[in-house]
C-alpha cells in the first residue's frame, strides 16, 4: 500500500508508473484505492463509476477499469456534504459529519472488492488517500491504515520534497502514528526530487535513522507528468503557449469529469487557459469551453458572480465559438428545472440562455461508455456519459452526434454554440484536429492516445532508474483470498 505523508505527494503517479513498470515484468498488476474523493470519475466497463486516477492505473497495468478498484468514490456537491458511490452505484449524499458515523458500515464493501480484484492479479497496488498522519480520522478509518490493518497490507510512506519539510513530513508521521499503525510502515520514499541528488543523501539518512524505515529511493521530477491526464483541474499544467489556438475555461467551483480538456492541453498549437476566480474570461479567446458540473445549479450562480455570463455574452456577440459539456451543456440553455430537488431545494434557475433548450434534473443518474459519430462529418467519436438530468428543446432539432440511434447534444443556428452530455469525445484524434481546425490554424497535430502510451513507459523507465521496485516486491505481503 503506498500512503503519503501529505495530499498531493504524487501516490497516484507512482502507482501508475510502478503498475506498468511491474506490468512489463510480467506480472498480473491490478491497482486499489479503498476510498477516493474526486469530482473526476470514470465510467467501468461493468456499468459503473469510479475515480479517474484508478481508471488511468488500471491502463498503465493493461487492464479494463472496474469498480472493484475504488469500492468508495466521495464525489463534493458542497463544502458540507458529497455524493457517495459504493462499488459504482450511487447510494446517496451525506454531510461530512454523517459520513464519519457510516464509514464503519462500508468496510465490509470494501474488503469485498479487494478480495475480488485480488483473484484477478499477482500484485495489487493499494493507494491511500490523504495521510495516515490524520489520526483524528484514525477511528473508522477504510482510506489509509484501517485499510491497511484490516487487511494485513504492508505499507510505504511517500513524502513530497517539492514542497519543503520532508524531514518533518516523514519523520513526523512516524512520530504521531500509535505503535500498531507505525510498525505497518516498511519503508518510505521521497517524491519530485530537482537538483543533484547526493544533496539529499544525508536527508534520507536522516529519515531512515529516525524511523527505522528502509529507503525505496529518492524520485527525481518526472518532467512529462502534465502529458498523463490530470487528477486535479490546475494540475494541467503543460508549458505556457501564446501562441495557436485561445481556449478559455472557467474553472467551476465543482468542476467534474474535466479529463475532455487532457488531449486539449497536449495539442502544441492550442493555448489551454483555466480561468480562475476574480479573472474575466478573455476576449481574445477562439473557444470558451464550459466544463462539467457536480452542482450544476450552484455552479451556474457562481459563474454569474464572477461576471462571467457578461464576458460570455460579449464573446458571442464577437462571433466567439462556445461549447458546453455535460453540467455546461445544462447552463448554456434558458432554464434548469430541478422539481425534485436533486441538487438542493426544488425550484428553478434561468440558464445562459444560449441554446433554446431546457434542462430537468432527475434523479437517476445515466452512466454509459458510448462509442458514436459526429452527425457533421461522420468522423468516429468515443467518450462516456455521467449526468443527472434530460434536456430538450428546438436547439436539439440540430443535434451535434447520434447515440444508439438517439441524437445528442444541441447547437445554435449559427452553429457557432453547442452542447452535448457527452466526455471525452476530444480523445479520438481525427475528431479533435477536425474541430479545431474549425478554430484557426492549430499547426502540426498531436496523437493523444499514443502520448498517453509513450508517457506511461516513459513513467515506467524513470522508476526503473529511482525507484527499489526489487525491494517493494520483496516487502509485498501474500494475498489472502477467503
Amino acid at each position: 500500500m503506498i500512503q503519503g505523508a501529505g495530499s498531493n505527494v504524487g501516490k497516484s503517479m507512482l502507482v501508475a508508473g510502478i503498475a506498468r513498470a511491474c506490468l512489463r515484468r510480467g506480472l498480473s498488476v491490478a491497482p486499489f484505492k479503498p476510498q477516493n474523493m474526486s469530482n473526476n470519475a470514470a465510467v467501468t466497463e461493468d456499468g459503473g463509476e469510479i475515480g479517474r486516477a484508478q481508471a488511468l492505473q488500471a491502463r498503465a497495468a493493461g487492464r479494463a477499469p472496474l469498480t472493484d478498484m475504488n469500492p468508495v468514490l466521495l464525489k463534493p456537491e458542497s463544502d458540507e456534504g458529497a455524493q457517495v458511490i459504493v462499488q459504482g452505484a450511487r447510494m446517496g449524499t451525506l454531510r461530512a459529519r454523517d459520513y464519519g458515523t457510516q464509514k464503519a458500515t462500508l468496510l465490509p464493501r470494501v474488503v469485498e472488492s479487494f478480495h475480488r480484484l485480488s483473484r484477478t492479479a499477482d500484485l495489487i497496488l493499494v493507494e491511500g488517500a490523504g495521510s495516515p498522519a490524520e489520526i483524528n480520522l484514525r477511528v473508522g478509518d477504510i482510506a489509509n491504515m484501517g485499510f491497511a490493518e484490516a487487511l494485513d497490507i504492508p505499507v510505504i510512506l511517500v513524502g513530497d520534497i517539492d514542497r519543503g519539510g520532508v524531514i518533518a513530513q516523514c519523520v513526523g508521521t512516524h512520530a504521531v502514528l500509535p505503535a500498531d499503525d507505525r510498525d505497518r510502515i516498511r519503508g518510505f520514499a521521497i517524491n519530485k526530487f530537482r537538483g543533484d541528488p547526493a544533496l539529499f543523501a544525508a536527508g534520507m539518512d536522516a529519515i531512515a535513522v529516525r524511523t527505522g524505515w528502509c529507503a525505496l529511493g529518492l524520485v527525481p521530477w518526472f518532467e512529462d507528468a502534465w502529458r498523463l491526464p490530470a487528477e486535479d483541474i490546475l494540475d494541467l499544467s503543460a508549458p505556457a503557449r501564446r501562441e495557436g489556438i485561445r481556449i478559455a475555461v472557467p474553472k467551476l467551483g465543482r468542476i467534474a469529469n474535466f479529463d475532455d480538456l487532457d488531449p486539449l492541453s497536449a495539442e502544441p498549437g492550442v493555448a489551454l487557459d483555466i480561468v480562475t476566480e476574480g479573472r474575466p474570461l478573455p476576449g481574445d479567446a477562439d473557444l470558451i469551453l464550459l466544463p462539467g458540473s457536480k452542482s450544476t445549479i450552484a455552479d451556474l450562480a457562481r459563474f454569474r458572480a464572477q461576471g462571467w455570463d457578461i464576458d460570455l455574452a460579449a464573446h458571442v456577440r464577437r462571433g466567439g465559438h462556445v461549447l458546453g459539456i455535460c453540467g455546461g451543456y445544462q447552463m448554456l440553455g434558458k432554464e434548469i428545472v430541478d422539481a425534485d430537488g436533486v441538487e438542493g431545494p426544488p425550484g428553478r434557475v434561468p440558464g445562459l440562455g444560449h441554446l433554446d433548450v431546457v434542462t430537468h434534473m432527475r434523479p437517476a443518474k445515466r452512466l454509459a461508455l458510448t462509442h458514436t459519430r459526429h452527425l457533421g462529418t461522420d468522423l468516429p467519436v468515443a467518450g462516456y456519459e455521467i449526468h443527472m438530468g434530460e434536456t430538450s428543446g428546438p436547439d436539439c432539432e440540430r443535434p451535434w452526434l447520434g447515440i444508439a440511434g438517439r441524437p445528442e447534444g444541441a447547437s445554435s443556428t449559427s452553429g457557432r454554440i453547442a452542447g452535448c452530455y457527452l466526455h471525452g469525445l476530444f480523445s479520438g484524434d481525427e475528431f479533435r484536429h477536425w474541430y479545431l481546425g474549425q478554430l484557426g490554424d492549430m499547426g502540426p497535430a498531436a496523437l493523444y492516445e499514443e502520448s498517453v502510451e509513450r508517457t506511461l513507459d516513459d513513467l515506467a523507465d524513470h522508476l526503473e532508474a529511482h525507484f527499489d521496485l526489487d525491494m517493494l516486491l520483496e516487502i509485498a505481503a501474500p494475498i489472502r483470498c477467503p
